[in-house]
C-alpha cells in the first residue's frame, strides 16, 4: 500500500482559525491518496486546530485510510498524566528517536526535521519570517517539499 505522509506546523498563537482551508487539504488527500498519514504535534493552537479537524473529516469520511499520529520530541508530563485520554484521540502516538535525548530548548527542531524528512507534504500556518515554524519551512523549501500555508489562503 502506497502511504502519503503529510507534517503540520504552525504558530502556537493564531490570529485567525482557518478551519475551513485545513478541512479541504485533508479531504483532498483522502480523495487523492489510497492511504494517508497525518504527522501532527501538539504544542499550541495550530497543533490543536489541525488534530480537530484531523478528526472530525476522519469521523464524518471513515477512518480506513488514514491515521492520525502524535509526533512527540520526548516523554512529556502532559503525555505521563493523560497517556489514556491521548492514546484513544489519536491512532498512533510516536517518540521521536533523534530527538527523546536532546536538550529540551533543541527537541522540537530535530522532530520537526525529522517529520519533514517523513513527509510528502507539509501543510503550515506562517505568518512570521522568525521561529521555530519558520526554520522548520525553511527546512523543507531546500529538501524541495511540496508546502502548503494555509495563513496565505
Amino acid at each position: 500500500m502506497d502511504v502519503f505522509t503529510v507534517s503540520f506546523f504552525g504558530h502556537r498563537i493564531l490570529e485567525e482559525w482557518k478551519d475551513r482551508e485545513i478541512e479541504e487539504v485533508i479531504k483532498m488527500l483522502l480523495i487523492k491518496y489510497e492511504y494517508v498519514e497525518f504527522l501532527v504535534g501538539r504544542s499550541g493552537d495550530f497543533d490543536q486546530l489541525v488534530s480537530s479537524t484531523i478528526r472530525r473529516v476522519r469521523r464524518e469520511w471513515g477512518s480506513n485510510n488514514s491515521s492520525h499520529t502524535l509526533v512527540l520530541p520526548y516523554l512529556t508530563a502532559e503525555f505521563k498524566n493523560n497517556e489514556e485520554i491521548l492514546s484513544k484521540y489519536y491512532s498512533e502516538i510516536e517518540f521521536c528517536e533523534a530527538s527523546i535525548n536532546a536538550h529540551f530548548k533543541s527537541a522540537y527542531q530535530i522532530r520537526n526535521r525529522e517529520m519533514v524528512d517523513r513527509s510528502n507534504l507539509i501543510v503550515c500556518y506562517l505568518k512570521n519570517d522568525f521561529g521555530g515554524v519558520y526554520q522548520t519551512i525553511k527546512y523543507a523549501e531546500k529538501l524541495g517539499k511540496r508546502i502548503i500555508n494555509v495563513a496565505m489562503k
